[in-house]
């Protein structure tokens, strides 16, 4: 084969391999911008798929969702001596309560934002600060660190804090964890509390803060705890 032919075999196979490369670059060049389109509705549709099912749980009633009252292994609510209406304290002052979650007390100056139904162990405000929305007619479900770390029942909680709520709670109603070290142990296998903190008595000195164990999460459970005690049975009903 003369000096010529391997020149132009050598020619023709380095065309042929740049032409190879060619295709390959192209198919990775499709392959990116597909993925990259797909990724681009995924983040487009996200936020539009949270939208139509927040509006599908606002419709929702809290009776639909959790287990039936019946098989929530609840006990009976409690009646305990309230005291701290007003007692405002600084934020950041170490408050001590006397029941484990607490139902009354000394708080902070500040509430939690009135808007804001459902925490995580990440984001949520000091305990004090939750008790000054108890003062204004709140009902608290509080979870244990057992059901933090669970996140189907988390993602329940979240839903029932989204829900369609009993007319009685007037929407006043903050999901929370709390964790074993911010109070008393509550009764074993209790993983769920409820609370709210009683307007004045008839004889307008004596109130009681109301608290209420279950060990599952019961949306029925949480609506009648709301029913018994109203938002409109508050020390300060009328904020928030």
């Amino acid at each position: 084969m003369g000096k010529s032919s391997q020149k132009q075999s050598r020619r023709e196979l380095i065309e042929k391999m740049q032409r190879e490369q060619e295709r390959k670059d192209k198919r990775r060049t499709l392959y990116i911008v597909a993925a990259s389109i797909l990724v681009g509705l995924a983040i487009i549709a996200y936020p539009a798929i949270r939208l139509i099912q927040d509006s599908r749980t606002r419709n929702t009633a809290i009776t639909d969702l959790g287990v039936a009252a019946s098989a929530a292994s609840c006990d009976k609510p409690t009646d305990d001596a309230a005291s701290g209406t007003q007692d405002h304290q600084p934020d950041g002052t170490d408050i001590k309560y006397a029941v484990s979650p607490p139902s009354s007390g000394s708080h902070y100056a500040t509430w939690a934002p009135f808007d804001r139904k459902f925490y995580t162990a990440d984001d949520r405000p000091p305990v004090p600060n939750l008790v000054h929305n108890l003062e204004h007619g709140y009902t608290i479900l509080w979870y244990n660190e057992a059901t933090a770390g669970n996140a189907e029942q988390t993602a329940l909680i979240e839903k029932i804090s989204k829900s369609k709520l009993p007319d009685t709670s007037m929407n006043k109603f903050i999901a929370a964890p709390f964790k074993a070290s911010e109070g008393a142990a509550w009764p074993a296998g209790k993983n769920i509390a409820f609370s709210h903190w009683g307007g004045p008595a008839a004889d307008g000195t004596t109130s009681f803060g109301h608290r209420q164990f279950c060990g599952s999460v019961s949306g029925e459970a949480l609506q009648q705890f709301m029913e018994k005690y109203p938002a409109l049975d508050a020390q300060e009903p009328n904020g928030g």
